[in-house]
């Protein structure tokens, strides 16, 4: 989703799309803060990579400065300026990303990151930016007016970017609620979406570092009347880096640097012709194929010097099945549970169902796209291996460590209620004993065994099943009005699953 020849702030718009759409297939809040966290990652993992492709144009910009000091010399002294800013503005974030985590027990934890409590004190209070928050918008704003300055008139659209990229005037919000940028952005947002927010900005320095190089070498190369016809590659700029079995794949194949002065006489793709052309690219537009990789070929013809000049065209793009879970998850929570069958989900997004394998202690393939059981047995914790193949045949793998529960202490109830009860003495001769897991997410039936009966004054009496038997009544009716029944050492087993229960908590009664 975020790979091919897209912009870097293309990739992260991508990727932005892949996390709605699996929010929009989660029904719980905490799988969407994990959602975002992993979004996080995802974005990280970028701006790692992106430091060295930005360094290798830094580099390339220093080497060509050294070779023809007066056309690259002026371009390489604004680089190294743009290179120091960023990276001011870079250590600024993560400065706050690091505050912001410090008060996170566990950083991968990412369904206990839901408050906005530290960032919130830190950027705003009292209802105003905070010191800490102005000197946060003062290093956005230095970045980005220095930036402008040092572009100046002669890369427009580049410039233009930076001041959209790094905005922080105040934004009306959807009920016409003016709010200054911080409050906007920060405030009462859960800590994890905060931390994504504070991430992405960073992708949009290293996007903005690109977004200059590119401009600096492309105008200076393009000014180059050196460069030959011949030096040219053709590209193939999808909308979008992905596309769905049934859909049409759209996008343009363009040549190398992108001239729009350069009009193509022909162009061939799939052993069609090509006749929407437009700023030099040819506009495509035909139905994707199967899942997995799929060439484009054919030729990009255009006329140099009374001469037609022919380039073939050879790329490819990725068809994915339409996702409608999330990425390797537990259905109920970040956790599963010994003993119980755990649904879950397994899928690598590009990869069909049959060309991946998951395997685990207790881990079974059911019904269903991406369909699993998992039953855990003893331990602390297990391990969940993904084998797969790639579109292309090349193999990859991955891996997941999911924390394993015991069925938490049930609690005994009378009427539903736990604790302490008060009823009136006809009615518990009558009543039903029940245990429960208030607040658990599987919907389990309990098979109560026996349970023990002590009325004030008499012995305690056990009793078989789930009903007061002859005598635990006669206890009853020899109970006096204020008198306290307790009804402990309830056992009880789980439907259909072999695991041991504990016994539940006790509950008492007050004779009314």
């Amino acid at each position: 989703m975020a790979g091919g020849n897209l912009s870097p702030r293309q990739k992260m718009i991508n990727l932005m799309y892949l996390v709605f759409i699996a929010m929009l297939a989660l029904q719980m809040s905490k799988e969407v803060l994990t959602a975002f966290g992993y979004l996080n990652e995802r974005l990280t993992t970028f701006n790692v990579s992106q430091v060295d492709k930005n360094e290798l144009m830094y580099s390339g910009i220093q080497l060509k400065a050294s070779e023809q000091e007066e056309k690259f010399g002026d371009e390489n002294e604004k680089a190294q300026k743009i290179k120091s800013l960023s990276q001011e503005l870079f250590d600024h974030i993560a400065g706050i990303k690091e505050l912001l985590l410090t008060s996170v027990e566990d950083t991968k934890d990412y369904e206990t990151m839901d408050k906005p409590d530290v960032l919130d004190l830190y950027l705003y209070q009292k209802g105003e930016v905070s010191e800490n928050g102005q000197a946060f918008l003062d290093a956005i704003e230095k970045y980005r007016t220095n930036l402008v300055e040092i572009l100046g008139s002669k890369y427009p659209e580049v410039s233009q970017s930076v001041v959209d990229y790094f905005v922080t005037k105040d934004v009306t919000d959807g009920e016409g609620i003016t709010k200054d940028w911080i409050d906007y952005n920060f405030v009462g947002f859960p800590a994890v979406a905060s931390l994504t927010k504070l991430t992405l900005m960073q992708t949009d320095i290293r996007s903005a570092e690109s977004n200059v190089l590119n401009a600096m070498l492309g105008v200076q190369l393009s000014a180059d009347a050196g460069i030959s016809a011949s030096t040219y590659k053709t590209i193939f700029m999808p909308s979008k880096s992905s596309f769905f079995p049934g859909e049409n794949v759209t996008g343009e194949i363009v040549l190398g640097r992108y001239d729009k002065t350069l009009k193509p006489s022909e162009v061939v793709v799939n052993g069609e012709q090509v006749t929407d052309l437009n700023n030099g690219g040819a506009v495509l537009n035909f139905p994707a194929g199967n899942v997995g990789e799929n060439e484009i070929k054919g030729k990009f013809v255009f006329q140099q010097d009374g001469k037609s000049v022919e380039i073939p065209i050879m790329s490819t793009y990725a068809v994915v099945a339409k996702p409608n879970d999330a990425v390797i998850s537990a259905d109920k929570m970040n956790v599963v549970y010994r003993g119980l069958k755990n649904p879950m989900t397994i899928s690598v997004p590009g990869v069909a169902d049959n060309d991946m394998k998951a395997t685990a202690s207790g881990l079974t393939k059911v019904a269903g796209i991406g369909k699993y059981m998992m039953v855990p047995g003893n331990g602390k914790d297990i391990r969940i291996n993904v084998q797969f193949s790639l579109p292309g045949g090349s193999k990859g793998s991955s891996s997941k460590t999911y924390r394993i529960k015991d069925i938490p202490k049930p609690m005994a109830t009378v009427r539903k209620e736990s604790g302490y009860v008060i009823m009136p003495k006809s009615s518990i001769n009558k009543t039903t004993i029940r245990v429960e897991l208030p607040d658990f997410l599987f919907d389990l039936e309990f098979i109560i065994k026996s349970f023990k009966l002590k009325v004030p004054g008499q012995a305690a009496i056990i009793v078989n099943g789930n009903k007061m038997n002859a005598q635990a009544q006669s206890a009853v009716d020899k109970a006096r009005v204020g008198d306290v029944i307790s009804i402990f050492d309830v056992k009880s087993n789980i439907k259909g699953v072999a695991l041991n229960i504990k016994d539940a908590s006790p509950v008492t009664i007050e004779v009314q």
